[in-house]
């Protein structure tokens, strides 16, 4: 299929990726580093047709906007709040095919950074015959961002010595501190709550698409970004030219219970680290610094966290929890170009140096960080509120700490225990379902084999849900498809997205090297 007057094979060498398989990986592992029914879904159109962006220079190539969108849809006259968006224009004006949205994530993560630092890459994606468009959900960055204190200050004074619980009392100071968590929330940003869910979102972004001029939109959506994309395609079937979703969410979990969610989020993680292990070995020493030693990478490791588990390191330098063990595996096992590193700091800690993990997980404690885990519950919450109460927690904690032995607990203790300490969101415009609706071309899935996020069994069970949709395996590992950099993934994104030719069904990319290749 085509939609442009000119082919892949007719036009000038395509963009490449290679900055971006350095650029996008860091930024998006750094920004991550955390209903209505479908035929009711109907977007009001207002005057849209008729107004156009009001876009101005924010840095070299690139352009910038506050889009004003209504606070409930419902009511599309009433309080106003406002959407920073911003735009790449396509490097191939003359053969400019119309523009492509895409969402980092999160939720909450920021779409005007993501283009900001990498705008050429993205445009590589479709060829440089796009412009790329984002923008920073509704309720995040500069989008009437979910801000819980009055000031800097009193976000610090809250979460002052605040972690991740390793014992029972611990557990049961942050319980109480997730209840006062929302009523500092609803004081503050009042109606708000009520109205960030991702079905709010994707209006938000239909109304983007009809402000742009496309008559169907083309967009790309990444982890957090495949739910966005999996509700518009449901919502809006009939407004979708291509969509293209790179990490999947399970979005019957997701909307189902907080529970649900974070089992989901969690599952795949104990498989990927013991894939890294197991690389680790088989690339040997010279290339792992957890390998040799007279004994397996997993065994080297298993002492470390049964040391931590007992008790906390205490060294010297400083001490590592058990929480904060876990955390420190977050971003690394994300992407596979840090696996000789984290290996490094996993080695140092066994033989007495545990500084690199205790660095590693710090960032995770800061009151920024808390804050940006906020925003991504406030969304979430709403999306699929918790069904269990807080005081729950012992069961509920050890139910996902089963789903995941690394990743269950601190996910639990993140992303359930706010939802469930009396939230006080709430909406009845979630969009749950259906799922099947049907688009005239198949989206098409992407998800690593190994990826700790949104795992592979996700992507299998949205290609079987959806209405119309096919999926393309990468044999890989990580978060999202280019942090283990594949030219057939390249190659297939871009035809996809620019002449609509969608992989055959059961494709499979492989990588173009191995984790411990690249170090």
């Amino acid at each position: 299929m085509r939609t442009a007057s000119r082919t892949r094979s007719e036009s000038r060498e395509p963009l490449g990726p290679r900055t971006l398989r350095r650029g996008i990986v860091l930024l998006l592992v750094a920004t991550a580093a955390l209903a209505w029914s479908a035929c009711s879904a109907a977007s009001p159109q207002t005057d849209a047709a008729a107004e156009r962006i009001a876009w101005d220079s924010c840095g070299p190539g690139l352009e910038c906007a506050d889009v004003p969108v209504p606070l409930d849809w419902s009511d599309p006259a009433g309080e106003q709040i406002t959407l920073a968006v911003i735009r790449y224009p396509a490097p191939d004006a003359e053969h400019r095919i119309g523009t492509l949205f895409i969402n980092p994530g999160g939720p909450g993560d920021t779409g005007v950074g993501l283009v900001k630092g990498a705008g050429a890459d993205l445009a590589a994606w479709g060829d440089g015959r796009f412009d790329v468009v984002s923008w920073d959900p509704r309720g995040t960055h500069g989008s009437s961002p979910v801000r819980c204190f009055a000031s800097d200050a009193e976000l610090a004074r809250f979460w002052e010595g605040v972690r991740i619980p390793s014992n029972d009392a611990e557990a049961a100071a942050y319980v109480e501190r997730m209840k006062d968590l929302g009523t500092h929330c609803r004081a503050v940003m009042g109606d708000l709550l009520d109205h960030i869910s991702t079905a709010s979102t994707v209006r938000d972004l239909d109304h983007l698409r009809t402000l742009v001029g496309d008559e169907k939109i083309t967009y790309v959506g990444l982890s957090y970004g495949t739910m966005i994309g999996q509700t518009y395609a449901n919502m809006f079937p009939d407004r979708v030219r291509a969509m293209l979703l790179d990490g999947i969410v399970d979005v019957v979990a997701s909307t189902t219970d907080a529970e649900s969610r974070v089992a989901s989020n969690a599952a795949p993680t104990d498989e990927v680290f013991d894939r890294f292990l197991a690389l680790c070995d088989e690339a040997g020493p010279d290339r792992c610094a957890l390998a040799g030693h007279g004994e397996s990478a997993a065994a080297r490791v298993g002492r470390l966290f049964e040391a931590a588990r007992a008790a906390p390191i205490v060294t010297p330098d400083g001490e590592l929890t058990y929480s904060d063990l876990l955390i420190s595996s977050f971003s690394p096992l994300r992407a596979p170009s840090t696996w000789g590193q984290y290996a490094e700091s996993l080695n140092s800690a066994v033989e007495g140096d545990i500084t690199a993990l205790v660095e590693g997980a710090a960032p995770w404690r800061l009151p920024s960080a808390w804050a940006e885990v906020t925003k991504s519950n406030a969304i979430s919450c709403l999306d699929g509120p918790a069904s269990h109460p807080v005081e729950d927690w012992p069961g509920v904690i050890d139910d996902l700490s089963r789903s995941s032995t690394l990743s269950g607990a601190i996910q639990g203790w993140w992303l359930w225990a706010p939802c469930a300490a009396g939230w006080q969101g709430a909406t009845d415009d979630a969009y749950r379902g259906p799922w099947d609706a049907v688009t005239d071309t198949p989206i098409v899935l992407i998800n690593s084999r190994y990826d700790p996020n949104t795992g592979y069994a996700n992507a299998v069970a949205a290609e079987k849900l959806l209405g119309n949709a096919v999926l393309l395996t990468l044999n890989g590992y990580g978060h999202v498809s280019f942090t283990d950099p594949s030219t057939c993934i390249d190659a297939a994104r871009t035809a996809y997205l620019v002449d609509l030719e969608v992989p055959a069904p059961g494709t499979v990319c492989e990588p173009d090297g191995t984790p411990f290749d690249t170090q």
